[in-house]
């Protein structure tokens, strides 16, 4: 398995060593179960809806928050990999893009539908991972369905499918 470089940070207090852990496993399971053997680095970013509706603002001209955001290095067709050659030779790694969740969000969420925080949370950056990867929901189609059932593929691996 590929040595992936996850970096976690986080601009509110709450976010300890165990949901970073918690994270990267999650990311590194969605990149797994996706094939990806390039080793890829993605920038996370754990905020608040204050923190999010910021960057929602900045980099889409969206004045509200939201629960998650991607934004992804390269133009991927579902399915498609990232390859060595598209790695930084300073790093060795392909630089997927960036994430930012909202805690916040995903709490209320996870309460709103029923389920752990966890769950919500790991679900979320699935959903952020697949984007990063070339997957889109923006029709209600075959799309949308297409990138429903890798999500829950990789949820089903971790053991948070939604029956949990």
């Amino acid at each position: 398995m590929p040595k992936h470089e996850i970096i976690i940070s986080a601009d509110i207090p709450g976010v300890d060593e165990g949901l970073r852990s918690f994270l990267r496993k999650v990311i590194r399971t969605a990149l797994d179960g996706e094939g990806v053997d390039a080793p890829c680095e993605i920038n996370v970013l754990v905020t608040n809806d204050a923190g999010i509706h910021q960057v929602n603002l900045d980099m889409r001209g969206v004045d509200a928050p939201t629960d998650v955001l991607s934004f992804p290095m390269f133009e991927f067709t579902p399915g498609d990999k990232p390859r060595p050659e598209d790695a930084d030779p300073a790093t060795g790694l392909v630089p997927l893009g960036d994430m930012c969740l909202s805690l916040e969000r995903a709490k209320a969420q996870a309460k709103e539908y029923g389920h752990a925080n966890r769950r919500e949370l790991a679900y979320l950056a699935v959903h952020s991972a697949l984007h990063l990867l070339g997957y889109d929901h923006l029709d209600e189609g075959p799309m949308k369905e297409q990138m429903r059932r890798r999500e829950e593929a990789v949820m089903e691996r971790l053991g948070l499918s939604r029956e949990r």
